[in-house]
């Protein structure tokens, strides 16, 4: 099914008033200047802060920029303050702690937080794992009650953060003594049921997708670990010289007609100003390379041919596909299914294969991956917009190399730039870099 729509503009970048405004909340934020409200609000647990560090920090244009940050602690008591049974550890002892320290607005109904001020506008502090967006955390998090709603008379052997996203997300991986392992996907209040039918969707279609358990608990939807490997790993190993790319549209064409009931999100390129301002934030003193590619993707998409609105996985990158034995084995994070446009499918893909060898420098075969997966992406959608779009999902990427915790990051976030710059043909290709490949046209079809 295929339908067509007006072309959608790419959002408005953050104001520059706004955008400075976070620029000086990202400098409070990586600043000593932070552990003050940090300190203050940990004592009012009945503990003293011995040392705070930033574990990490996440900009997001427009919202705000959220920290987490290990404290270690002297003399620790149960809290007096914020609810009991917020430590998951399983002593009485506890002498560190993680705390999350946020400039965007939380739900106002809250429980645990502690408000503060800065310079630069209110701060709302929680402790780990009371995240005020996501309820479920604090189940997801607790091994007694992860036994209880999904053990299934197993016991529970580990349990892991895989990711953490403040304030938007979370997975948990759960262990279990028959080698059982649950991923166990902590959303935002009222959308696990969404995510839920989505997976049931996919697999009512034949696609491979992991299997929920049971029924959302508290905003927390658990899911049976997939079958295979990461095509990351294939990718990493020879580039993924013996996997068929038409197998990946294959698998995009065969999306359930269903998912075009379900809302439209933007894609990458769509928000390609506000990830443009996000990645100045990072890289100041690379403003002017930034704006240069941003300015030539805005240019160049109205010239091409964005194609038809089609059933989209939204999110569809090596990372959340699984393969065995060359073939797809399961689609992972399908939570932006929806429709969309084949080419930003297809344009995610490329942007991050462009970016891998920046992300871990073993990955020197992504160059020649990239260049094969486009030319044979560039046959079923316009090889300029799929171009454009790939390097715009690049640029997309500089901001998340930023890691307080890591020298050098900054390094590597330019790197990632560079990555972008290399697919609109801004500096030379070398070993590390990509090459859009010279035989696949640059005007449309």
């Amino acid at each position: 099914m295929a339908v067509d729509l007006p072309p959608q503009a790419p959002r408005a970048a953050p104001s520059p008033g706004t955008a400075q405004l976070e620029a000086k909340q990202l400098a409070f934020m990586e600043s000593y200047d932070a552990h003050s409200p940090i300190s203050v609000a940990v004592q009012h647990t009945g503990v003293y802060p011995t040392s705070i560090h930033l574990e990490s920090l996440q900009h997001r244009p427009g919202a705000g920029v959220t920290g987490i940050y290990r404290v270690a602690t002297a003399r620790p008591v149960m809290p007096r303050n914020w609810p009991s049974g917020v430590y998951t550890e399983t002593s009485d002892h506890v002498d560190e702690l993680y705390v999350g320290m946020t400039t965007e607005a939380v739900p106002a109904d809250s429980d645990g937080i502690i408000y503060s001020h800065s310079p630069y506008g209110r701060l709302a502090i929680w402790q780990h794992p009371l995240d005020p967006s996501l309820p479920g955390l604090r189940l997801a998090t607790d091994p007694a009650s992860v036994v209880a709603q999904w053990g299934m008379g197993r016991r529970l052997v580990g349990l892991e953060t895989i990711s953490y996203r403040p304030l938007r997300r979370a997975v948990i991986a759960a262990d279990f003594d028959d080698g059982t392992r649950l991923y166990l996907k902590v959303l935002r209040a009222g959308r696990a049921m969404d995510l839920d039918a989505r997976h049931r969707m996919l697999l009512g279609a034949g696609i491979p997708a992991p299997l929920p358990v049971r029924e959302p608990v508290a905003d927390v939807v658990a899911l049976q670990e997939g079958p295979g490997e990461s095509l990351a790993e294939q990718l990493l190993a020879d580039g993924g010289a013996t996997v068929d790319p038409a197998q990946f549209l294959r698998l995009l064409d065969t999306m359930p007609v269903s998912v075009m009931t379900l809302p439209a999100r933007d894609a990458w390129t769509d928000r390609l100003p506000a990830y443009a301002s996000a990645a100045v934030s990072a890289l100041p003193h690379c403003a002017d390379r930034i704006r240069r590619l941003e300015r030539a993707v805005l240019t160049g998409l109205p010239r091409t041919d964005r194609g038809p609105v089609v059933p989209t996985h939204g999110d569809f990158y090596e990372a959340n596909v699984l393969m065995a034995h060359n073939a797809v084995s399961c689609l992972l994070d399908v939570d932006s299914l929806g429709p969309g446009h084949r080419v930003d499918d297809l344009a995610c893909f490329l942007g991050h294969v462009a970016v891998l060898p920046a992300v871990d420098s073993r990955y020197v075969h992504a160059p020649a991956a990239l260049a094969r997966f486009a030319r044979a992406f560039a046959q079923v959608v316009d090889p300029e917009a799929l171009r454009l779009r790939a390097a715009s999902v690049a640029l997309s990427l500089v901001a998340g190399a930023r890691d307080s915790r890591r020298d050098g990051w900054e390094a590597q976030a330019e790197h990632r730039l560079t990555c972008a710059e290399a697919l609109m043909g801004f500096v030379s290709p070398g070993p590390a870099l990509p090459q859009w490949p010279g035989d696949i046209p640059h005007h449309g079809r």
